[in-house]
């Protein structure tokens, strides 16, 4: 029986924690027999005051290093008052090269602070995934995927990713036929691709000056436009409209340009009957092959496939 053990703390996401408990304990009715055995910690043993409940654990520390599996549920989005809060589980975190540890969402921070991940794959919500890089930049992070396995360290990206991350460790050490049956049970898919589809195309700017240069930009995204006209419109050089479209969106404007052709084509799959040819067409592209090889990159998806999600939704 695998050994695991659940960590809990002041930020801990209740919801995290639960979905966790829920998949591994419906893996062992549906497996007639224990096949994992859960427990939870904390850092001194003692029950934790979430935000609407207070959490019994089964002990500190010195129970988990006894664990095969070690699961680190969902933190929050407040970083750093997390890593501040939990500075005393880094070091013994760093310890735990021996023992598989999983990460759910925003605490692959926890892991990589503790330096678990220098070096290796990971994923966390892709909301997060600028400030991750910063922070770690020896860390090599995948916001597109919704799991990552690298050696025995475990990742997943955002919310429901943590329940693929469950299903793909029961797997692991119970089987693929029994992650399929919770997958069932639950109500998900297996194998549901990349975290990019779910990632907003188009980021938000700060610099209100630009607004009526997008605005401009959305209305005639359909066209021919180069660096040279959009300076024209913006009244101002190209190399300063390069220099602030950057500083605003992190994005070149030809990246952005792109980024909302596919963003409308999005909408085009989602609400029409529009054959590819058609929508390809009507945001831009020359044919089809260059627009489906670009949506998939930036979606993780073809647009067949994203329209037969958006109709199956």
């Amino acid at each position: 029986m695998l050994r695991i053990a659940l960590y809990v703390c002041p930020q801990t996401v209740c919801s995290s924690l639960s979905m966790a408990q829920d998949a591994f304990s419906l893996a062992n009715r549906l497996a007639g027999a224990p096949r994992f055995q859960l427990q939870r910690f904390s850092l001194d043993g003692q029950p934790v005051q979430l935000e609407f409940a207070q959490i019994l654990v089964d002990g500190g520390l010195e129970l988990a290093e006894q664990a095969d599996l070690l699961i680190v549920p969902a933190t929050g989005s407040a970083i750093s008052s997390t890593l501040e809060s939990n500075a005393k589980l880094l070091p013994w975190l760093a310890l735990r090269d021996q023992q598989q540890v999983a990460s759910l969402c925003s605490s692959a921070f926890l892991l990589a602070a503790a330096g678990l991940l220098d070096g290796r794959q990971a994923t966390t919500h892709w909301a997060l995934a600028d400030a991750f890089a910063r922070r770690f930049p020896q860390v090599k992070l995948r916001s597109d995927l919704l799991l990552t396995e690298d050696g025995p360290l475990f990742c997943s990206g955002g919310a429901q990713a943590g329940l693929d991350l469950c299903l793909h460790l029961i797997a692991l050490h119970a089987g693929e036929w029994l992650a399929q049956q919770v997958a069932s049970a639950m109500v998900i898919e297996r194998q549901r691709g990349t975290q990019s589809r779910f990632a907003p195309l188009l980021p938000d700017s700060e610099d209100k000056s630009l607004a009526p240069l997008l605005t401009w930009l959305r209305e005639h995204h359909a066209e021919a436009i180069d660096l040279n006209r959009l300076a024209q419109q913006a009244h101002c050089s190209a190399r300063t409209l390069l220099r602030r479209f950057r500083q605003a969106t992190g994005l070149t404007p030809g990246d952005y340009l792109q980024r909302l052709r596919i963003s409308l084509a999005q909408q085009a799959l989602a609400e029409s009957a529009q054959s590819l040819e058609q929508i390809a067409s009507q945001v831009g592209f020359a044919d089809r092959a260059t627009f489906a090889k670009r949506f998939k990159q930036l979606c993780g998806e073809t647009p067949g496939a994203f329209r037969k999600r958006m109709r199956r939704s």
